[in-house]
């Protein structure tokens, strides 16, 4: 039963990691004693687990379907194991999270900043992604993203205040260009682009006109995959940026940048801390969640 609960453990690994160096590495054994441990389930169950090649490792149907029926129960025992470990005088491990730049910068950063002083026994480990990203596959505690944005099978808990995108050039870059004044006008400026990392698309700026939603596809000379290079794009006179509010705020109050169809700019749902609804909650993130949240 032991050996079988370690060969589990050791295909669970390599399956995840997508890769026998990787996961040798973390479990600390050699790569080829976990191969071995691999060839030895596969002759047990007769049937092929990982199909191997010389550059990669990937789950065969068999190998996807014990993957999914198996690992999170393993997940289960360890999150138990470590909330026992948890229970002394104060929370501590390790908790990992996802989020966005924006979300990291606005609302994740100023209150993690003393969180961490407060409790010195817990560890987090943060993952900066714009892309949208399955915690669960990805192993996170939890992601951080806007409210309406979030799965309806997971538990969300509200951590920011509702933000709004702003259209911004420089006044350089209006002298040449008449400003529009309507979303459809976009198209005949040289816009500064954001692709998604999840899609590969560009972002499509989102307005609303008369409590409708409307996308506009836009053009430009430039493409970031951030919003931060697309401001300071935008501050050197290369176009129109779409950007957070209150990431161009202090450039519009200094006059070098200028807002346009703000009154076609609507509110976002505020940043979610999000989580799956089996996840046991330990202390340690008990009292972040407790630290993060929003109270107006």
């Amino acid at each position: 039963m032991r050996d079988n609960i370690s060969d589990l453990l050791a295909f669970i690994a390599v399956a995840r990691d997508r890769s026998f160096t990787r996961a040798a590495a973390r479990l600390g054994v050699s790569q080829s004693a976990l191969s071995r441990t691999i060839s030895k389930l596969e002759e047990r169950l007769d049937i092929r687990l990982l199909a191997r090649s010389t550059r990669s490792v990937a789950p065969t149907e068999a190998g996807e379907r014990l993957l999914l029926s198996v690992a999170p129960r393993f997940d289960e025992v360890a999150a138990e194991l470590e909330a026992l470990t948890e229970l002394r005088d104060k929370p501590a491990g390790t908790i990992r999270l996802n989020a966005a730049e924006h979300a990291f910068r606005t609302v994740l950063w100023p209150r993690l900043d003393g969180f961490l002083r407060d409790f010195p026994d817990i560890r987090v480990e943060v993952s900066l992604e714009n892309a949208l990203t399955d915690i669960v596959a990805g192993r996170f505690d939890a992601g951080i993203r806007l409210g309406e944005l979030v799965a309806r099978d997971m538990i969300a808990v509200r951590i920011g205040p509702d933000w709004r995108m702003a259209v911004v050039a420089s006044p350089a870059y209006f002298a040449t260009h008449p400003a529009p004044r309507i979303p459809q006008d976009l198209p005949a400026h040289n816009c500064i682009n954001l692709r998604l990392t999840s899609s590969g698309g560009h972002y499509a700026w989102e307005f609303d006109k008369d409590g409708q939603r409307l996308n506009v596809r836009v053009d430009g000379q430039l493409t970031f995959n951030s919003t931060r290079p697309i401001l300071t794009a935008a501050l050197a006179g290369h176009g129109l940026g779409c950007v957070p509010e209150d990431m161009a705020r202090p450039y519009l109050d200094s006059g070098e940048l200028v807002e346009t169809l703000a009154e076609f700019c609507p509110l976002f749902t505020g940043y979610h801390l999000y989580y799956p609804s089996r996840r046991q909650s330990s202390p340690a993130f008990t009292a972040l969640l407790d630290a993060l949240r929003y109270r107006a």
